[in-house]
């Protein structure tokens, strides 16, 4: 059996993921393909990530291909999350993940509904408001939720959301309607409303976003097309690496690695599977740093994380398991980063690097300030890491170097 070790695994990851200097992206669509799909709970995620992994870009740039060529598209899948993926690979998105998600959260609306329909027939109610916003966006081209809520009363309808509980609140039929009608594909999530990291969305017929056919895929065809992308990009791994990446069910996933030609590895001493023709060795990249964004794909592509993260985890990911901003040597996770209330990239290294290798982190810090300016990056979707907590605590950017302290990038 071969043996792939921890610093082949993250030679992969740095060649595959674009993070090694040579191995960098020429536009955000390469970046796209490269990691299967950009995490975009966080709408500023698909940018930073991106950046990370590109020669020479800018914000204009990756909103360009978002907004203008349409090269890459939002669309709800794994896990429930939303991510930015390659334009041709949204129908396999929402034929392995997105259907079934669509299912769930059309199954809960309709209980929900029976509250305020008055003894009405829901599915035939639910079906009337789902016309009434198609034929919305028909008209308007691109809406905000609020917008067609405004001109029909059943999608203007409030819903009570979490009764009882201390974060209880009210949400428009609209806005639950729009996500069941995205994550069938029907819809997409189209121009932000205000800058470039806003998450408030106005939304598009699929068709008129992209009039381009798309290709059908079955469930099945498609979740074996996701699970040999990852593969390709995140393998070698373990089968409960992909399980929990995919969300998908143990026999779904189970059934797409069988129609895949695989090979078992030993990682060190675990069982683990790769792609049968990607079992050459890879060598090593030249150094490379990265600053990578909150809810990255790279830190959130695997469950079993020790190979990369060693013991940091309880300061770098949040009470529900998200990543924060983290710092990468080599393939490997030496620290965290953040932007002070002041304006400031923060930089915290949990551990030894070396001069020259804290000092190109320093550059590489930067050159994220320059791209980001005075635009403040407020966490979205998740909590705030143990490393950030901290931060947010100091009253002024501290100047201490080495593993203890914050360093302030300009």
């Amino acid at each position: 059996m071969r043996r792939i070790d921890v610093a082949e695994r993250r030679a992969r990851l740095g060649s595959r993921h674009r993070l090694a200097p040579q191995r960098k992206a020429d536009d955000p669509i390469e970046v796209a393909r490269s990691m299967v799909a950009l995490h975009s709970t966080d709408a500023a995620t698909v940018y930073l990530a991106a950046l990370a992994r590109m020669r020479s870009a800018s914000l204009d740039d990756i909103g360009a291909a978002l907004y203008e060529q349409r090269s890459m598209v939002r669309v709800m899948g794994m896990r429930r999350t939303v991510f930015a993926v390659p334009v041709e690979l949204m129908p396999v998105m929402v034929a392995a993940c997105g259907q079934a998600v669509a299912a769930r959260e059309r199954a809960r609306l309709l209980v929900q509904l029976a509250d305020v329909t008055d003894g009405q027939d829901v599915e035939s109610w639910l079906e009337l408001a789902e016309a009434a916003a198609l034929a919305g966006l028909a008209v308007r081209g691109e809406a905000r939720a609020t917008e067609l809520a405004g001109e029909d009363p059943r999608l203007d309808t409030e819903l009570v959301m979490n009764v009882g509980k201390a974060y209880e609140g009210r949400q428009k039929v609209a806005s639950r309607v729009l996500t069941v009608l995205a994550a069938e594909g029907r819809i997409v999530r189209s121009r932000p409303v205000g800058t470039w990291r806003s998450s408030q969305y106005r939304w598009c017929l699929t068709e008129r976003w992209i009039p381009e056919p798309q290709r059908e895929w079955s469930t099945e065809q498609a979740q074996v097309e996701l699970a040999w992308r990852w593969l390709a990009s995140f393998g070698p791994a373990t089968v409960e690496d992909f399980r929990w990446w995919s969300g998908l069910p143990a026999g779904a996933v189970k059934k797409a690695f069988a129609q895949l030609d695989l090979a078992e590895v030993d990682l060190d001493g675990t069982p683990g599977i790769v792609l049968a023709d990607d079992l050459d060795p890879v060598p090593a990249e030249e150094p490379w740093v990265a600053l990578l964004p909150a809810l990255d794909s790279t830190p959130m592509g695997w469950k079993h994380r020790d190979w990369y993260l060693g013991e940091h985890g309880p300061r770098l990911f949040d009470s529900t398991g998200n990543v924060g901003p983290t710092i990468w040597c080599d393939g490997r996770i030496v620290g965290g980063w953040a932007q002070h209330k002041s304006g400031e990239i923060v930089l915290t290294l949990l551990e030894d690097v070396g001069s020259d290798t804290a000092d190109a982190i320093a550059t590489t810090a930067g050159e994220l300030a320059e791209h980001v300016g005075a635009v403040r990056l407020a966490p979205r979707g998740r909590g705030l890491s143990g490393f950030e907590q901290e931060l947010s605590s100091q009253a002024s950017v501290t100047t201490s170097t080495g593993t203890a302290g914050g360093s302030p990038a300009r």
